[in-house]
């Protein structure tokens, strides 16, 4: 394995020529907005961000689209991003003033900065014990003590901050200006201007400008890449990924698997998202883990992604079908039957994959007193939380059916 390193502007600029690829292995983006304002911070700072994993080959790899623009690059691309797409996905975003794709709607990264930062770090990061389990959020970045607190109060939090997810009230303090927007001008004048200064012998000129240089100065920033041998193959790749993320604890188990997936069945991750798009079209807007989940209930009953790494093509490929389908009667059976048409009225969606297991087990010819007796049980497990993340266990498959 060899060493290199990279600014964060040539990565950001291998990302925008299509030079930076990434493998069909890869989780979509998912970071929140308060996740990229930590990360600029802890740049900005100088903190360690951890290490960017890239595999150079020749071999032809199924790819997905970053959640930014690229390039069309005509050369067939031999850097693959392994680890670190989040991160630079997110820096892309902010340093080229663009939004991200997400789930097939562009959304801004709309972050402030600080002119009158306090010199000293004076807000602790919050531990989010959910974390990378969280897909992104378009609705507000405030919770927990934030959402209750009054005006003042945050307004007070948010000047010991150096970095914050914007709001109108702040854009229109001077003291607050767009992190995008002192990346696309090496001038200060429009920043100073805006904030009152108007000549040299402002005592806050100096501090300003050193403060906007050194926020600029995030481009800059170098990254240390582990770069994978040519002579690797897809599977090694592969099972690399897995246990790098198994270890850091970074990924999903439902991402790790998608990963395992892939790489058996190639260009199969377009296949699941469309299949997750027409879910969604009709009302029921899922994670696609948990898609994956029913097509691992439907390849070997249960709902477990253990054995998904000896499952063979065939039998994924087969099991997609069935899970299809499967998931297509438990939404019809939800919203004619249940009344529900949301995945919001569900006290875990996970009831959706036992409702579809169970009519692929009837072959989706239910008699009118089954239906009943399944529509009695599905409103009293929804009612008790019995496949909520709170339940004490959830059982398999078949003992439900």
């Amino acid at each position: 394995m060899a060493k290199a390193e990279a600014s964060v502007e040539e990565l950001v600029s291998m990302i925008e020529r299509g030079e930076l690829r990434l493998p069909e292995m890869q989780r979509q983006y998912v970071w929140r907005s308060t996740r990229v304002r930590d990360l600029l911070d802890s740049l900005y700072r100088g903190y360690p961000s951890g290490a960017i994993l890239l595999w150079e080959t020749d071999e032809a790899v199924p790819l997905q689209s970053f959640a930014v623009s690229q390039s069309n690059n005509p050369y067939q691309s031999t850097r693959l991003l392994l680890d670190g797409q989040q991160r630079l996905t997110s820096l892309s975003a902010v340093i080229r003033g663009e939004p991200v794709s997400v789930r097939g709607r562009r959304r801004p990264i709309d972050l402030l900065f600080n002119l009158e930062h306090p010199d000293q770090l004076a807000v602790v990061t919050e531990v989010d014990e959910n974390g990378d389990d969280a897909e992104v959020d378009e609705e507000g970045e405030l919770g927990g003590d934030e959402a209750d607190a009054s005006e003042d109060e945050l307004l007070t939090r948010f000047n010991k901050m150096t970095f914050v997810v914007a709001t109108r009230k702040l854009e229109q303090l001077p003291q607050w200006v767009k992190v995008s927007e002192v990346f696309k001008t090496d001038s200060d004048a429009p920043f100073l201007k805006r904030a009152g200064i108007s000549g040299f012998d402002d005592p806050r000129y100096e501090k300003y400008s050193q403060r906007l240089a050194r926020l600029r100065g995030i481009r800059k920033y170098v990254y240390r890449m582990d770069v994978l041998e040519r002579t690797l193959s897809y599977d090694e790749v592969t099972e690399i990924f897995v246990r790098v993320n198994s270890l850091g604890a970074k990924l999903r188990s439902s991402d790790l698997a998608l990963a395992q997936i892939t790489a058996k069945w190639r260009h199969s991750l377009q296949t699941f998202l469309d299949f997750q798009s027409a879910c969604a079209q009709n009302g029921f807007e899922l994670d696609l883990g948990l898609h994956l989940k029913n097509l691992m209930a439907f390849a070997t009953g249960q709902s477990r992604f253990l054995t998904v790494g000896s499952l063979t093509l065939d039998v994924l490929q087969q099991a997609w079908k069935e899970a299809c389908e499967g998931m297509e009667f438990a939404l019809n059976f939800a919203r004619s039957n249940l009344g529900i048409d949301s995945p919001a009225l569900l006290s875990s969606p996970f009831l959706l994959v036992v409702l579809a297991y169970i009519g692929h087990r009837r072959d989706y010819a239910l008699s009118t007193e089954e239906a009943q007796q399944l529509r009695y049980w599905a409103l009293a497990a929804n009612a008790k939380g019995r496949f909520s993340v709170s339940a004490p266990s959830t059982p398999s498959l078949r003992s439900s059916v």
